[in-house]
């Protein structure tokens, strides 16, 4: 009988392969793989070809790992769904400690957040989170816990 374990990756399609993994490597993500432009097979028919890199957060093989990838054939095109009432995956949301001199940091950097971060106490939960930009405009959360 089979099982689902949990997820492996997620991955977010960018223009720019080497910006995005500067993005990344901001919000602590390393690189664990790094796979030069080539043909992409079993992903369907379009596109064919591309290069991407597989990012880790720490040191556990089973942690939450991060595909970045930029199309070759045909390019990365097309934008990021304008808000987050769409059907499909809107953001991509990393628990953090710290978040406030996560804040500073990237707007230190330039970034932009989507808001200032709030405390929303969901369900009694001691928390607060912050949405930005990533280079090509995915949707990025972080997310902290209080006890």
């Amino acid at each position: 009988m089979w099982q689902s374990l949990q997820i492996y990756h997620v991955n977010i399609n960018c223009t720019n392969l080497e910006r995005s993994f500067a993005f990344y490597q901001k919000l602590g993500f390393h690189e664990v793989i790094d796979l030069p432009e080539g043909d992409l097979p079993g992903l369907g028919p379009v596109p064919r070809r591309g290069r991407a890199k597989l990012l880790q957060l720490g040191k556990d093989p089973r942690g939450t790992m991060l595909d970045l990838l930029e199309w070759t054939d045909p390019p990365t095109s097309g934008t990021p769904y304008p808000h987050l009432a769409h059907v499909g995956i809107a953001r991509l949301c990393l628990r953090v400690k710290g978040l406030d001199e996560m804040v500073a940091m990237l707007e230190a950097d330039g970034i932009t957040l989507v808001d200032r971060p709030h405390r929303p106490g969901l369900n009694g939960a001691n928390h607060q989170f912050v949405c930005f930009l990533d280079p090509d405009g995915t949707v990025i959360e972080l997310m902290e816990f209080f006890k």
